[in-house]
């Protein structure tokens, strides 16, 4: 086969472009410090970098839920804590008023002080997280517990407004965990229909009778409610616990995720400066063979 100019000028014009892009290849990823500017470049290593950052924005998504779910029984735990100081307290003031010596102006004060450990009880089962009420069940918006007084103001009980259901936090793909969100179990409701609201009902009302039997009455009934508090937190702790354990599990997926993510996107920045060198020097000895191939003349054959 016959050479003529013009299939070699067309052969150095295509190589010509082809080093060219090949520096330009190179220049952008040295600018860009990135495997790939546009899909065209590489399509499968996009698709595996799309599908990469994909699952850490899903991972991260998970770790915000864990995080807030963490705060949400630390908080309840914080709130559990305090309610048991203050159904101790009422105990320690009950065994002090089932004393005979006790007079009716000694369970009259007696009665006060139970009342604001009452309050203050029952304002640790209204705790709030964020506007959100953190024993409320699915209904988070609303106070759950409130002292149902009769018309001469004095206790009747103590009623829970939420609901039964607890919260679901999806924490990792296919993995659900429900937050003992709902407080209605706190009351610890008896099969003949008492509850902690009714027990602490009668403990005053028989302060106010200055009875001392009905105090030694409710002693052990105090303790139960104590005992199912502290049931309750451990509870809470247990899955407080599973969260931290999902948390340190997301941090190193999220960690690996990022490490696979960098491996195929991000460049060697010393071997791309490299093959840049190299693909510059091919492209500039093209460019000097141009002045030969590309200006060959009549006199050249002379």
């Amino acid at each position: 086969m016959r050479i003529t100019d013009n299939i070699m000028s067309s052969s150095y014009l295509r190589n010509l472009s082809r080093n060219q892009q090949n520096v330009q290849k190179y220049q952008n990823q040295l600018s860009s410090m990135k495997e790939v500017s546009k899909p065209s470049e590489n399509p499968l290593l996009v698709s595996e970098i799309m599908t990469l950052k994909s699952s850490i924005t899903q991972n991260a998504q998970y770790q915000t839920t864990i995080e807030d779910s963490i705060s949400w029984t630390d908080m309840q735990d914080s709130a559990l804590s305090n309610a048991s100081n203050s159904l101790m307290r009422i105990k320690t003031l009950v065994q002090s008023a089932a004393n005979d010596t006790m007079n009716a102006e000694g369970r009259t004060a007696v009665k006060a002080e139970i009342e604001m450990e009452l309050a203050t009880f029952v304002d640790a089962l209204n705790t709030e997280i964020g506007g959100r009420h953190v024993f409320g069940g699915t209904k988070t918006t609303k106070v759950p517990f409130v002292i149902e007084k009769d018309a001469d103001g004095k206790m009747t009980g103590i009623s829970y407004q939420g609901t039964d259901e607890n919260i679901s936090r999806e924490i990792a793909s296919g993995v659900t965990v429900q937050i003992p969100s709902s407080g209605g179990g706190l009351l610890n409701e008896q099969a003949d229909g008492t509850n902690l609201g009714s027990l602490l009902s009668v403990v005053l009302q028989g302060l106010d009778n200055n009875n001392a039997d009905a105090m030694r009455d409710s002693l052990g009934k105090l303790d139960n409610q104590i005992d199912n508090v502290v049931r309750t937190r451990t509870e809470i702790g247990a899955v407080s616990n599973r969260m931290k354990s999902a948390q340190a599990r997301n941090e190193s997926q999220e960690l690996g995720l990022k490490e696979m993510l960098s491996s195929k996107e991000d460049i060697d920045f010393a071997e791309k400066y490299m093959q840049f060198n190299m693909e510059y020097v091919a492209y500039s000895a093209s460019l000097q063979m141009g002045t030969k191939v590309l200006q060959t003349s009549i006199l050249d054959y002379l």
